[in-house]
């Protein structure tokens, strides 16, 4: 249970699909590399941080707040939590996204839509999703099951018909197609797809709240996080090996992030004769994704933010919960923070350049607060004898800080040059849009961060 949800929040077949787009084939060799040098070290820093702080609710804020204070617990709480917001609504719209293509059956939808629709459907997306997670207390689970399993298998699918397909002599659409296609590049482009690829495999630690929910959390949470290992180093390298062979990774379309996955799926009915079938099961599947995900980032996330972080920081409102143990107000508080952000993303010109702008800007601000998890482990290694763990990551405490230097570095390299806008021809007036959007919206997010010990403040004055 742990292991899928989890894998909910880490890697889904649209985060192959947006790398690719970047790299093309070299994106392989990418995530060949990223698996051995980050995500297997990243996965089993969370277990055993897991393993040594069993009984804590708050996840990476409890880790952050025993070993570095309560003021950098709340910094942590407050920036994990709001680094999750653009990620939501990035899933919010490809929730709309998929509901058009289950309409239509095809990308109509970005043509007959506009963007102020478009930040419609998605708000009206966050409260029908909030007041179902209100009302019913297991939606959580169910839809982790769902969502999780079903777009592991459907991938797996897409891999196995991928082989019949060549099996049977089917043409590869990438030409060359061998092992030096997939080398990568360090170049530029390198340097600002880096975020977007730490992005696609980092979220584990999401699931650390849940640690004190298992029967035996310090022995079997590092074992959730070897599962998903495999599960990503899967999904990941031969998922972006089947891409390449349905599509010409030289000339990819323009749309490719916000609708590839479905032309994915498309390409393969096409290729085997059998029309849209495995395009609605995709379908199906991603609407089901995305609102696992929905689920897990908005609780998740919103326990990290409350459960843990001291009280002289946060108005009282926000900590308040409803009969079900929910943080209804820090929902609502989700609601409006992502309303902000796809409103102000919504001035760029087209869909698909509010698609692209809001998963570009997960490449930012995901991998800065990423560090923080390894400066916790940082801090834990270098004081072994006040924190102790049933499971330990790489038992010479000298490598292990070589390794949490290495990814504590590297996530801050790889977040600062994904400022640098992507998806739009340099200096270009879309370009410099884009990236003053990369500056004002992180801005936004660390005043608000600001503001709400100044209220708590306020509070206690007003008490006194």
């Amino acid at each position: 249970m742990i292991a899928l949800m989890d894998f909910v929040t880490v890697i889904g077949f649209d985060d192959i699909i947006y790398n690719f787009q970047n790299q093309g084939l070299q994106v392989i060799g990418d995530w060949i590399l990223l698996l051995i040098l980050f995500v297997i070290p990243y996965e089993l820093i969370v277990g055993h941080l897991g393993s040594t702080f069993p009984n804590e609710g708050g996840g990476l804020t409890s880790w952050i707040r025993h070993t570095s204070g309560d003021k950098m617990g709340y910094i942590t709480a407050w920036s994990y939590w709001v680094i999750s917001l653009p990620y939501l609504v990035d899933v919010a719209n490809s929730t709309v996204v998929a509901l058009g293509w289950l309409v239509n059956g095809n990308n109509s939808m970005q043509d007959k839509m506009s963007n102020q629709m478009f930040a419609l459907l998605t708000a009206l997306i966050f409260v029908v999703f909030i007041f179902c997670q209100h009302r019913f207390a297991n939606s959580l689970q169910i839809l982790s099951i769902l969502g999780g399993g079903a777009m592991f298998v459907v991938t797996i699918l897409y891999v196995i018909m991928t082989v019949v397909y060549l099996g049977k002599g089917g043409q590869v659409h990438t030409q060359p197609f061998n092992i030096g296609s997939f080398i990568p590049k360090f170049d530029m482009k390198f340097l600002m797809s880096l975020g977007l690829l730490i992005f696609a495999m980092n979220g584990s630690e999401f699931i650390a709240p849940y640690v004190n929910e298992m029967k035996d959390g310090k022995h079997d949470f590092p074992k959730a996080m070897y599962l998903l290992a495999v599960m990503t180093g899967f999904l990941t390298i031969f998922g972006s090996f089947a891409l390449g062979v349905f599509f010409n990774a030289h000339h990819l379309p323009s749309d490719l992030k916000m609708n590839g996955s479905y032309y994915a799926f498309q390409a393969m009915g096409n290729e085997f004769g059998m029309g849209k079938l495995f395009l609605y099961i995709f379908i199906i599947t991603q609407a089901l994704y995305m609102l696992a995900q929905l689920a897990v980032l908005v609780d998740g996330g919103a326990r990290i933010f409350l459960s843990d972080t001291a009280k002289n920081y946060l108005p009282r409102f926000l900590t308040k919960t409803d009969k079900n143990g929910l943080p209804i107000n820090g929902y609502w508080l989700t609601t409006f923070i992502c309303t902000v952000i796809l409103v102000l993303s919504a001035t760029l010109p087209t869909m698909n350049d509010i698609f692209n702008q809001l998963l570009n800007l997960n490449g930012i601000i995901s991998p800065y607060v990423t560090s923080l998890l390894f400066w916790a482990f940082i801090k834990v290694r270098m004081k072994p004898e006040k924190f102790q763990s049933e499971y330990t990551f790489i038992k010479n405490r000298t490598f292990a800080l070589i390794v949490g230097w290495w990814c504590f570095i590297l996530t801050i390299v790889a977040a600062t040059f994904s400022i640098i806008p992507i998806d739009a021809q340099a200096f270009s007036d879309k370009w410099w849009h884009m990236l003053i959007l990369n500056i004002v919206e992180p801005a936004f997010m660390i005043i608000l961060g600001i503001i709400l010990p100044l209220i708590a403040k306020w509070e206690r004055n007003k008490n006194k």
